[in-house]
């Protein structure tokens, strides 16, 4: 499925025209996936806090591959953990309905990594879901990483790390596991580039890679304990 929106006042698109045929996957799933599909943690009727993630593919050095960073270890919400670049949207974003997700995803990733957002061809929009423990209602990006550019830490008070990690990482069942935190949380987990991904960004890569067809096998029974 070929999604496509049009570009507004500033300029935001939505389109999947001319992306790499290994992304088709992703793209189907996008346009086709329900929310109850991708978490069981949905969006309360009113309130929250209103955010958006940037779920960036890209052709690294080891093929395709996804952008991720490493939170500060001095934030207030989700300290130290590998994330999607992304965060609240401000005031000048706009409509959270409308293409306030899209600017603020695009934003955020900016100000987190450097990466220059006219190098991203943004080809997806995904349910917006909830984190319960922060309060944040998220809205999940996709896009594509046609002309990459340079990445690093922008501002080390709100990112530790930046880092791409092929897809075929993350696919290898050898990285996979379930976390088990001490409150009693169990999800999936990644153990890639000497990082734990867990918690949102576990989830949402588990349920991309379910959906596009690209999970392979893993034992679900491996665990690992958080700290």
């Amino acid at each position: 499925m070929t999604q496509a929106r049009g570009a507004g006042a500033s300029g935001v698109e939505v389109s999947a025209r001319g992306v790499p045929q290994w992304l088709a996957p992703v793209v189907e799933a996008v346009g086709t996936v329900r929310p109850e599909q991708l978490s069981r943690f949905l969006p309360p009727d009113a309130g929250g806090r209103q955010s958006a993630v940037l779920v960036l593919f890209g052709e690294g050095e080891f093929g395709p591959d996804l952008l991720l960073i490493e939170r500060s270890a001095a934030l207030r919400s989700h300290a130290g953990q590998p994330s999607f670049p992304g965060g609240a949207l401000d005031p000048e974003d706009g409509d959270p309905e409308g293409e306030g997700p899209l600017r603020a995803a695009l934003r955020e990733a900016e100000e987190e990594t450097g990466l220059d957002p006219a190098g991203v061809q943004l080809f997806g929009v995904l349910p917006r879901l909830y984190i319960p423990v922060s309060s944040f209602v998220v809205t999940p990006v996709v896009g594509w990483w046609r002309e990459p550019s340079p990445v690093r830490v922008v501002d080390p008070a709100e990112t530790a790390r930046v880092f791409r990690v092929p897809v075929t990482d993350l696919t290898d069942p050898a990285n996979r596991a379930t976390l088990v935190h001490p409150s009693g949380f169990r999800g999936p987990a990644f153990l890639v580039h000497d990082a734990l991904v867990w918690g949102f960004t576990a989830g949402l890569i588990d349920k991309l890679l379910h959906y596009a067809g690209w999970e392979r096998p893993w034992d679900r029974e491996r665990t690992v304990p958080l700290g």
